[in-house]
């Protein structure tokens, strides 16, 4: 078990890709601390199943746009572990709107849960790394490609995976590797919100050309590794997992090019 011994805090670790991000954590023999803001029982059902894993596992209730209620769940983790080694930023949230329809409040809201959170996570998780640590922020094809009423968690995202290569310099003499995986759209209940949109191709969001959606355990497997000491000289790096959608037009699929004519012709 590589991550033996090793104490992990996922932010938004209850359900969707967090929760499996969790438990892949947690098969690996990482105690587990999972950040919820909302579902208690969510919560506490995915601790019960990283429980019978074999790891101890901890629920702290806490809404990330708060600096203050940061402070409290890392003084929580200190007091009850005395350190961290691992923080998976994935907490995410967002006004799905275009750019036009924004005002100050969704903007500042998603900008704060999605990127300025993960600042504050950061530093604080930084002074209980003392022994080193890893750090894996979660981000979204949106960050560099442009998707219909994603205006706001895009740019976030943005800034994120901007935020990770900085942080991945500045904390290095520290012996804290910091990476980012960004995902296509993912098999969640969050997705029920853009496959329903009819402003989005649908071939953008339930198929890719490596034939289905990513499912949250695709970006739990990538994060697990990120986290291994085989993964020590990766640094700032943003990892795609997407099936291969983002080197494709967003509205092709692979059986629309079948029976075209030869180019020659």
């Amino acid at each position: 078990m590589p991550l033996k011994g090793k104490v992990a805090l996922i932010t938004g670790g209850s359900r969707g890709i967090g929760r499996a991000i969790t438990l892949r954590l947690a098969s690996e023999g990482a105690d587990v601390v999972i950040n919820f803001f909302r579902k208690r029982d969510t919560a506490e059902g995915t601790a019960g199943e990283a429980r019978n894993i074999g790891v101890t596992a901890h629920i702290i209730k806490a809404n990330l746009a708060e600096p203050e209620k940061i402070d409290r769940m890392f003084t929580e983790i200190e007091e009850r572990f005395g350190r961290l080694d691992i923080l998976v930023n994935n907490a995410a949230s967002g006004v799905a709107r275009p750019a036009m329809e924004l005002n100050s409040d969704a903007w500042d809201w998603t900008m704060s849960i999605n990127a300025r959170a993960a600042l504050l996570c950061a530093q604080r998780a930084a002074r209980l790394m003392t022994n080193g640590g890893v750090i894996v922020n979660i981000s979204s094809l949106g960050s560099r490609l442009v998707l219909p009423i994603y205006t706001a968690v895009g740019v976030s995202k943005a800034a994120l995976e901007a935020l990770t290569r900085y942080l991945a310099i500045e904390m290095a003499p520290q012996g804290i590797r910091v990476n980012a995986v960004s995902a296509a759209a993912v098999e969640t209940e969050t997705m029920k919100l853009y496959t329903s949109d009819p402003n989005i191709p649908q071939s953008m969001v339930t198929k890719t050309p490596a034939g289905p959606m990513v499912q949250p355990e695709d970006i739990a497997n990538t994060v697990a590794f990120l986290c291994r000491d085989e993964a020590a000289m990766i640094r700032g790096q943003i990892i795609v997992i997407d099936g291969g959608l983002s080197l494709t037009s967003l509205s092709y699929t692979p059986d629309e090019g079948k029976g075209g004519q030869d180019a020659s012709t």
